[in-house]
């Protein structure tokens, strides 16, 4: 009978891992798993509560803009990401995420309707 024919699966190989590797490897397992699920139940909260705030338009200045650029470290692209800061009538103020054509498009200074649900930018029409 030649050593393939024994029963070593998995489980027998599993059974000769050091305890601290075993340890180790099902922390790390428990830790990439509990992100992946914080990530959606976060994104999923978020999507949930914009859909369920009222679509609002008011009247809005637009007062700064700014991007956040991410990665692109070696072989990988760079990201974008775009947002606008507006005030609204009564002073407070609003910063939003927008898509890059809706952007280029918006200046600091532009007064006009803003149409928003939550933290989702619609729509801007300039005066």
């Amino acid at each position: 009978m030649s050593r393939y024919d024994e029963g070593s699966g998995f489980f027998d190989f599993l059974a000769e891992v050091p305890l601290f590797f075993k340890l180790f490897g099902g922390f790390l397992f428990i830790l990439v798993f509990g992100v992946i699920i914080y990530v959606i139940i976060t994104g999923v909260r978020a999507w949930w509560q914009n859909n369920a705030s009222a679509l609002l338009t008011r009247a809005a200045k637009v007062v700064d803009k700014r991007t956040e650029v991410w990665g692109g470290s070696g072989e990988s692209s760079a990201s974008t990401n775009y947002y606008i800061t507006f005030e609204l009538e009564d002073r407070t103020r609003v910063e939003l995420p927008i898509r890059a054509d809706k952007f280029g498009l918006i200046v600091v200074g532009d007064e006009g309707e803003l149409t928003y649900q939550g933290t989702r930018f619609k729509e801007f029409n300039r005066k």
